[in-house]
């Protein structure tokens, strides 16, 4: 089954109607056998992707503050090669990137052929942070909706699959977080006062985010919610969906390295017949 909600776009998406502590009824331990077997395939169909190299995957992870980013990156991706597995950030834009449109940092970090890229939030901050703040007009941010569907339509006709994931915690898991890391001294320094006051715009953030899931989930670059209450469930849950992007192109994949090897061969046997021939 599916343990992530994709969104089809067919009906408009309340994020109230989500449950963040749904587990579907999995424990902890069954989750994570099932999570270690989809990144076992994940390993294999990384390098597949990689070898064959003709299409690419963005993963986009976006969610409030402590609802599992990193850790998700830790987890689910961490064990991938690192070779061709890389992750960006997108924090507060510099001068120099404040003086180009605002999608121009994000084009230049997207994948190349044969290659995994995460954004650990991304060009969605210019339709949550930046509207949530006030920080730029309304008519400038509300034309970002379109623009964001013509990129990613674009990069999806240059061959990357594209897969965005909500993590979806509530406000009592993120209280419980918050306060967990102020007593880790290890965890202490991801804190910030921002942290908190974000939480005086809940309900503004989550008219946001709805907008987003709603506006800019399209089939080729979906937006898939995911209960994050609990870590291991969400994990699972960001692991199938990915395995079932990539699954589908395996036949795909193994024909192309098939054909690349005949090819090679052929061409190993040549230089040797020549190689005879002038000996």
């Amino acid at each position: 089954m599916a343990y992530a909600y994709r969104v089809e776009g067919r009906k408009r998406i309340k994020l109230n109607r989500f449950d963040p502590g749904d587990t579907a009824g999995l424990n902890r331990k069954s989750a994570e056998a099932r999570t270690d077997k989809y990144i076992r395939e994940l390993i294999e169909l990384q390098e597949l992707l990689y070898a064959a190299g003709s299409q690419s995957l963005l993963i986009i992870l976006q969610g409030r503050d402590t609802s599992g980013k990193d850790g998700t990156i830790r987890h689910v991706l961490g064990p991938l090669n690192s070779q061709s597995c890389s992750v960006s950030s997108f924090k507060v834009p510099t001068e120099e990137e404040l003086a180009h449109d605002f999608l121009w940092r994000v084009h230049a970090a997207t994948p190349g052929t044969g290659q995994i890229k995460v954004f650990n939030r991304s060009h969605y901050e210019d339709v949550l942070v930046v509207r949530v703040l006030d920080l730029v007009p309304k008519r400038l941010w509300e034309a970002r909706y379109e623009h964001i569907n013509a990129f990613e339509r674009l990069l999806a006709d240059a061959s990357t699959i594209i897969l965005k994931f909500y993590l979806h915690i509530s406000k009592e898991e993120q209280e419980r977080r918050l306060l967990a890391r102020e007593e880790d001294p290890i965890k202490a320094w991801k804190l910030s006062v921002e942290d908190w006051k974000g939480r005086e715009y809940w309900d503004k953030y989550t008219a946001a985010y709805e907008d987003v899931l709603n506006r800019c989930s399209t089939r080729q670059a979906p937006w898939f919610i995911v209960a994050a209450d609990k870590k291991w469930f969400r994990n699972l849950a960001v692991a199938e969906a990915i395995r079932d992007a990539l699954a589908p192109f395996r036949k795909g994949w193994l024909k192309t390295l098939e054909a690349m090897g005949v090819e090679r061969t052929k061409l190993l046997e040549e230089y040797r017949g020549s190689g005879d021939e002038t000996g």
